[in-house]
């Protein structure tokens, strides 16, 4: 290893790069280019990745929304066209009939007025279980979510989201115990979360009161407005929701093959699709970056195998002065190195600034499309190191080739 410490190595090296110095810089820049493509497309894999898990981290992966609509076909005296509502008791057969259930949550949603004191806005007013939190994560800022004493007592108190607190209370004031009006029923703000992407009211936010309560105030009765339905990992959502809509249509008296009867939107299939899209990017990236990357070091290759057709004479002059074979190699492989290290060191500085002017630009804000672009650190090594033993094997074709010439025959070199 003395060799990387000693003087006349890098000074040689020095001097065949100042002789060369377009040659060598058009070099540099292709392996740069490779390496910066790399770091620059995994970045923002990444951060589609990450813009994905913001919209949907919140969300039980595996689940489907159901909703009653109208039937498309008359079935046992039933016109076509026939209003349909989900029941409290369709729950129950959907959760002691289709296996593979974790959680099945029923929902109601209206549009009201909100009011604190003189400010006021029109949100969306969800009526909810506790088991909403397990399906659909809320980051609580405040207070809590709603619990089962809330349901039982049918308790006039409500959750609320960040920008409702933002449009309806005073900066920094404290929220939880105070009263907002909704629809002219005070009720008892008990918790404050984050707004999320996917599943939110919209930009106006939501307030979330108990299901029980909503059924009382808004005279619902025994019907359900939606459920969300989630299944065991080890299940197959997309049979979950064939089994669930099959038995509603039973349960409804709807014909068997009626496919607009009742709603439905499969989460769990439109995550594994963007999945296997973000998991085929991913793939894509790696193959483009590497090609890239042994194409630049393919061209380092033929410069030094030119530079060692021009040094041919000044080679043979070292091997008639007692110079081994492997101290020209080692030289020659060194030279590859250096140059492929150089262009990778570059590459990585200026895909990591890129990525960060990406961030600072289009990565911010609800609508990004990218979130947080950016590469992890063994993966960087990972590129480094194979970028590195590249240029040491691209460097052997050279090296071999200089020392297969015969000093006397490089001697005469003209």
């Amino acid at each position: 290893m003395k060799f990387l410490f000693d003087k006349d190595t890098w000074q040689e090296i020095y001097s065949s790069i100042r002789k060369n110095k377009m040659r060598t810089g058009i070099t540099i820049v292709g392996v740069m280019w490779g390496i910066f493509l790399l770091v620059v497309l995994l970045g923002a894999a990444r951060g589609v990745e990450n813009n994905f898990n913001k919209l949907f981290g919140n969300f039980a992966t595996n689940s489907v929304f159901v909703w009653a609509q109208r039937t498309s076909e008359p079935f046992k005296g039933f016109q076509e066209g026939k209003s349909l509502s989900l029941k409290m008791t369709d729950l129950e057969h959907i959760k002691n009939e289709i296996k593979g259930l974790e959680f099945v949550v029923p929902r109601h949603q209206t549009q009201a007025m909100a009011i604190n004191n003189f400010k006021s806005g029109t949100f969306g007013i969800f009526g909810d279980y506790p088991t909403l939190d397990k399906v659909q994560k809320k980051d609580l800022v405040y207070g809590r979510f709603i619990n089962d004493n809330d349901i039982k007592e049918k308790k006039k108190v409500c959750v609320i989201e960040e920008e409702i607190y933002k449009q309806l209370f005073d900066k920094e004031e404290y929220p939880i115990g105070t009263y907002i009006k909704i629809n002219d029923i005070n009720y008892n703000v008990v918790g404050m979360y984050k707004q999320g992407q996917v599943g939110s009211g919209g930009p106006q936010g939501n307030i979330h009161i108990p299901f029980t309560t909503f059924q009382q105030v808004y005279n619902r009765g025994n019907t359900i407005g939606w459920m969300m339905i989630t299944g065991k990992p080890e299940f197959d959502i997309s049979q979950i929701e064939a089994d669930v809509k099959l038995l509603l249509r039973n349960l409804h008296k709807v014909h068997p093959e009626d496919e607009r009867a009742f709603g439905s939107f499969n989460l769990g299939e439109r995550i594994a699709q963007v999945t296997g899209f973000l998991t085929g990017m991913q793939f894509l990236t790696w193959f483009v970056g590497i090609a890239t990357l042994i194409a630049g070091v393919f061209a380092i290759g033929n410069i030094l195998l030119i530079t060692v057709k021009e040094r041919t004479k000044e080679i043979g002059i070292r091997r008639a002065l007692g110079a081994k074979p492997w101290e020209i190699k080692r030289q020659i492989i060194l030279e590859s190195v250096f140059l492929t290290t150089i262009a990778g060191a570059l590459g990585i500085i200026f895909g990591g600034l890129v990525l960060m002017l990406i961030d600072s630009t289009i990565g911010q804000g609800p609508e990004a499309a990218l979130t947080n672009p950016t590469v992890n650190i063994p993966v960087i090594l990972i590129a480094a190191g194979a970028l590195i033993v590249f240029g040491t094997l691209i460097g052997l074709i050279p090296a071999q080739t200089a020392v297969s010439i015969r000093p006397i025959e490089a001697l005469r070199e003209e």
